[in-house]
């Protein structure tokens, strides 16, 4: 199969790589000085235990010009619309998009601007960034992939989409990284959630890393309070999350390196723009909508309002 793997930082990099290293057909589309590092030394990855480069196919939007069967989108929440004038233009009527984001429901959100294709939803858990361009820093070994079709979701195109999406579990495989075809995705995604928006948002709130959440004391308990309205959201939504999702998301945590952040946070310490409103503000906003109380993130919302105006 073709991929086109939109965005090529952290997850999408590390995904496009990974398919490459493994003999699959993959296309990488970025921009600026990431791209121009890429097409004259290909992709360095800089993992815990060894260093390697890796020949990518990468290009831009504008002088991509094949026709995918599976595109991965791996932006940020705030880029996602800039993504859609070019899945039309590629994309195929058997084309499946796999929304690979750390923000919850983008899958529905991006259906509903392409009905004409299958959009699915999906999240991912590793910890990734660009280092420099060029460049991937790989902090951990956990590298899986989520991703499934709907609730909702009619018979004729599930029989129909079903057998790219296991091709694409079997191609993940084969590159090394762990894919799980959900049968209940918008649980999983919303699990997700539950880990990267605590950890995004506790710390940008104390502009501290994975290794002050990893000990007892405020910061993991800010970080645990935060899960816990995550939790309640879903039962309020009707999504419910395992009742241990604090001891599974903090021992999650636990095996992140000790430097390791979120990108929200890497990005708003480099003033850059960021998943705030997503990750953080969207919660407050689901919790005025489902009538839950989130105490904790209205006030790291506040704070972060008041400090990034």
């Amino acid at each position: 199969m073709k991929y086109v793997v939109i965005g090529a930082g952290g997850t999408g990099g590390a995904i496009g790589g990974f398919l490459t290293k493994a003999g699959k057909n993959v296309t990488l589309i970025a921009r600026g000085k990431h791209l121009a590092a890429m097409k004259e030394n290909g992709l360095c990855f800089e993992a815990v235990d060894e260093t390697y480069t890796v020949p990518v196919q990468a290009c831009t939007m504008e002088e991509y010009a094949d026709k995918p069967d599976v595109i991965f989108v791996c932006v940020k929440g705030y880029s996602l619309e800039d993504t859609v004038p070019f899945i039309r233009q590629v994309a195929q009527k058997d084309t499946v998009v796999i929304p690979i984001l750390n923000i919850y429901g983008t899958g529905g959100r991006l259906q509903k601007k392409l009905p004409e294709l299958t959009v699915t939803d999906g999240c991912i858990y590793i910890a990734a960034e660009i280092k420099c361009p060029g460049t991937i820093l790989l902090s951990g070994k956990i590298f899986r992939v989520v991703y499934g079709m709907r609730r909702g979701t009619s018979q004729e195109i599930a029989d129909r989409v079903m057998p790219v999406l296991r091709q694409v579990e079997s191609d993940l495989t084969e590159a090394g990284i762990l894919p799980v075809l959900s049968e209940q995705i918008e649980r999983d995604a919303l699990q997700k959630f539950s880990m990267v928006s605590p950890m995004a948002a506790s710390g940008a709130y104390y502009d501290e890393q994975t290794g002050v959440f990893q000990t007892e004391g405020k910061y993991r308990d800010t970080y645990m309070a935060l899960v816990q309205e995550i939790y309640a959201l879903s039962q309020a939504m009707n999504i419910p999350l395992p009742e241990n999702i604090v001891e599974i998301n903090c021992k999650i945590m636990d095996d992140l390196a000790p430097g390791a952040s979120a990108s929200m946070h890497r990005d708003i310490r480099a003033g850059k723009q960021s998943e705030v409103d997503g990750l953080v503000y969207e919660v407050v906003r689901l919790g005025q909508q489902y009538g839950v109380d989130v105490p904790t993130y209205e006030k790291i919302a506040a704070e972060l309002h008041a400090r990034l105006d």
